[in-house]
């Protein structure tokens, strides 16, 4: 019975540490936003360099997944994250005496990097760790980035008005990165490595189509969330709304988003068929999406409503659908691995590629048409996700 307490303590303790690791891992990106004003008073910084402050972690995010397993093979999963973790807050601790774009840049790109390596081996964790409930637990750990995104977003502007400096309401997310590293330094002797994957088993994933489906999907699912994050806002300033009131907008949907992280992957958790779940979430992303464009006023809070449900539980599932095809935890943590670091690299330019359509076509509906086409599109990629056919398409 003693063995069987420790045991669970073990696996409270480790949660709580996943948890803790997991909201550094937006902070360094989420907090640019609310201060970019208060930034680019004191830095020459235009705006299509400040979302650079955005896209270039994201695409530092993608590159850097491919590496993330191969040194967690070389140093251990452990390791890994430790490594991670001080340089996402050695990265956002530098910000404190940064005075020049580039610099900021550069930052941003390093704490990218640290955020991926975490990104890359965390899911095998957490399918090696908690193999009975993966999708509870994947949740758990998605919700915790959301929540870390939500936090920085909203306390940012505080510090700011506290103490009366920008470079400060950046640097001090460092402190949430330090506590983690504590406490995860603390579980090292409950994180041993993973179990090697057959030899013959190491192939790469970029000859495999499954793969790239995977990877499309989640590329895909993860441009509709870095659209809104960037462009939801401006949308209503656009249309007569008040900073304020469209910051308040976007805090909404990101509660949406965490309140669905959680709950969308237990309920999916029944059942080892996940399209319907998905084939849901990408409806209420539709719905949403078309509200914006044809009653973006009336009924203002329920278009939010819907896109976070739909974006906060498509997440975690496209992720869960990957780690579904194989037992394995290593080789199901490459492959994850490998489908996030082409998503990212999708999800990148997404931002991007809708502000060019704001700019030629003078308005951001026809962005939201282009991604409520794209989601769509992943409806019938969903029927493709019959889980009696996954052992054919990944052996």
């Amino acid at each position: 019975m003693e063995n069987v307490r420790t045991s669970s303590t073990h696996a409270v303790w480790l949660m709580v540490s996943v948890v803790l690791v997991a909201l550094n891992l937006r902070p360094s990106m989420a907090a640019v936003g609310p201060l970019l004003s208060a930034i680019r008073g004191e830095v020459p910084l235009s705006f299509s360099t400040a979302s650079l402050l955005t896209m270039l972690p994201v695409m530092a995010m993608g590159l850097a997944m491919f590496l993330g397993m191969r040194i967690a093979l070389r140093i251990g999963e452990h390791r890994t994250i430790v490594l991670s973790l001080l340089i996402i807050g050695i990265a956002t601790a530098s910000r404190l005496y940064l005075d020049s774009a580039v610099e900021l840049i550069i930052s941003a790109v390093l704490a990218g990097i640290g955020i991926a390596l975490i990104q890359a081996v965390m899911p095998a964790l957490i399918k090696s760790r908690f193999a009975d409930n993966v999708s509870l637990f994947m949740g758990l750990y998605v919700t915790s980035i959301m929540g870390g995104a939500a936090i920085a977003a909203s306390f940012s502007p505080f510090v700011l008005a506290q103490t009366g400096s920008w470079r400060i309401g950046l640097a001090i997310w460092a402190l949430l990165a330090l506590i983690a590293l504590g406490c995860w330094y603390a579980q090292r002797a409950a994180v041993t490595p993973l179990p090697a994957a057959p030899a013959q088993r190491q192939e790469s994933f970029f000859s495999n189509s499954r793969a790239w489906l995977l990877a499309i999907f989640f590329g895909l699912g993860t441009a509709s969330y870095t659209c809104v994050l960037a462009w939801l806002a401006p949308y209503y300033v656009e249309k007569g709304w008040s900073e304020q009131h469209a910051g308040l907008l976007l805090g909404f949907l990101t509660a949406m988003e965490v309140l669905s992280g959680l709950v969308t992957p237990a309920i999916a958790n029944r059942s080892q068929d996940k399209r319907l779940v998905l084939a849901v979430l990408l409806a209420l992303i539709i719905a949403g999406f078309c509200g914006l464009i044809l009653s973006p006023d009336r009924f203002s809070l329920l278009w939010p409503c819907l896109l976070g449900l739909g974006i906060g539980g498509l997440f975690p599932m496209s992720l869960i659908v990957s780690l579904d095809h194989l037992d394995n935890p290593r080789r199901a943590g490459g492959l994850t691995a490998f489908v996030q670091g082409i998503g990212y690299l999708i999800a990148g330019l997404s931002p991007l590629i809708a502000g060019m359509i704001r700019d030629q076509l003078g308005s951001f509906e026809w962005a939201w048409w282009s991604l409520t086409a794209v989601m769509a599109l992943m409806i019938v990629m969903v029927l493709r996700f019959n889980p009696k056919h996954y052992a054919r398409h990944i052996s």
